[in-house]
């Protein structure tokens, strides 16, 4: 990468962001189609060290064949108001020493807000990269997050078209919106056939069609003891059905153990987080996938794998109206329920939603060079 960018170089200085797992696929495609075009553009990535453990984060850098950081924050966890206020208090001198013309910021992870607060105040401009997603629930730390990135940012990139009405209604000018589908697809159509040659289903002794997948890190479904507790009781009563595949989130791991959960049942197996060619490949082979995650609705839509989505609202709608995404409670006995009806199906016939078709970078590219 070129460090610092050279004040007098007439070439458009993008700067990307990535601070947690969820941004990687968002952000690599996205720059490899910039790197296309290296009379056009300067490019440098900031790391903010949202996520530092490194099945979280570096091994995404590797299977996705990022370019390493120009510059790693290491801000680490902590609360939403400290971790945000550490990654502003640490970017900000990143900004001011590489003078970019554009940041782009992508999803709605605390990097992306804190790194668009500093950009506004130093009147830099920032592009939001999935834009216009609304839950409707502003107890969901991300929606305060989507909320304000959309209100600083000069240019929405939306990925379905009810994101672009979200951001009419709440007053953005029709002319900041670009609606350019669903980048973090782009990652996932072009690395599948990749997936597929992972030796992840043999070594966990899986067969296609046979299992369920589960993720869950979100606050509401694992700081709760009463919810985790009955996610957790429900995932060993299905597995009585089917094996049940665990990768699990440092954040849910340190709450099971803290209640001194115990899982007997051998068909459920917690594992360590897995890179993404071996998630996606777990995800693409699955019968089932219970989740509380807002790409993997996305993911699973494309693949057309069934998918429960542990929550009572999404920002990602479009996953049920066109997709095979539900959404179920955390209660014990509605997610067996749910579970139960639909692992003997083959789910729904996904139509994949407009524009999530491998060439959204591509169209965000395109935009910037016609500024």
């Amino acid at each position: 990468m070129l460090g610092s960018f050279r004040v007098a170089d007439p070439m458009l200085k993008i700067m990307h962001i990535v601070g947690a797992r969820p941004n990687f696929p968002k952000v690599a495609p996205i720059m490899a189609e910039f790197a296309k075009r290296p009379d056009r553009f300067h490019q440098a990535l900031v790391h903010t060290g949202q996520h530092y453990d490194y099945n979280m984060s570096q091994v995404f850098f590797e299977e996705l064949e990022m370019p390493p950081p120009d510059e790693f924050l290491n801000v680490g966890s902590a609360s939403h108001a400290t971790q945000t206020a550490a990654i502003m208090t640490a970017f900000e001198p990143v900004v001011l020493k590489y003078r970019p013309d554009w940041v782009m910021v992508v999803g709605d992870v605390n990097s992306t807000l804190a790194c668009s607060i500093v950009c506004s105040k130093l009147g830099v401009r920032v592009a939001h990269v999935e834009a216009g997603l609304r839950s409707g629930d502003r107890t969901m730390p991300e929606e305060i997050n989507r909320l304000l990135t959309d209100q600083i940012a000069e240019l929405l990139f939306t990925p379905s078209r009810d994101a672009d009405e979200n951001l009419v209604r709440e007053g953005v000018d029709r002319a900041r919106i670009r609606f350019v589908g669903n980048v973090m697809i782009d990652t996932l159509a072009r690395l599948l056939p990749k997936a597929l040659h992972r030796s992840v289903l043999k070594d966990l002794c899986l067969q296609p069609g046979e299992f369920v997948l589960v993720t869950m890190h979100r606050p509401s479904n694992v700081d709760d003891p009463a919810a985790l507790a009955g996610i957790c009781q429900s995932m060993a009563e299905i597995s009585k059905s089917a094996p049940v595949v665990f990768p699990v989130h440092p954040r849910t791991r340190n709450r099971i153990q803290q209640l001194n959960l115990e899982l007997p049942n051998s068909s459920l197996r917690l594992i360590e987080p897995l890179g993404y060619l071996d998630f996606v490949a777990l995800m693409n082979a699955a019968a089932l996938v219970v989740t509380d995650s807002g790409g993997v609705q996305e993911e699973t839509t494309y693949l057309g794998v069934p998918c429960l989505t542990v929550r009572p609202n999404t920002e990602r709608p479009i996953t049920l109206t066109e997709g095979t995404n539900r959404l179920v409670s955390n209660r014990c006995d509605d997610l067996i329920t749910h579970a139960r009806s639909a692992l003997p199906s083959q789910g729904r016939s996904p139509r994949r939603p407009e524009f999530w078709d491998g060439r959204s970078a591509n169209r965000i590219v395109s935009v910037l060079l016609d500024l």
